[in-house]
């Protein structure tokens, strides 16, 4: 995402999985004082998982999650670095 940043001015986030693109758009909006040109989502499914225990074998599945690709207008960035 660091190089999309960049180049294309698109930026990546993790997002609730009931939003949906006007709700990013508005709440990316409002917290980086950007305007936004497209939202882009996907949904991923959690890979499964197994291990081997002194009990047996455990097996389960990672969570599930939604993923943003938020595109910017213009000249306008969003700093993620500047408050540490």
């Amino acid at each position: 995402m660091t190089a999309q940043g960049d180049k294309l001015n698109r930026y990546g986030f993790i997002v609730d999985r009931s939003a949906n693109k006007i709700e990013i758009k508005n709440a990316v909006e409002q917290m980086y004082n950007v305007s936004v040109v497209s939202v882009n989502t996907v949904n991923y499914h959690g890979k499964r998982k197994s291990r081997y225990t002194k009990a047996g074998m455990l097996s389960g599945r990672a969570n599930d999650y939604k993923k943003a690709y938020v595109t910017l207008a213009g000249k306008d960035k969003i700093d993620f670095y500047s408050n540490i």
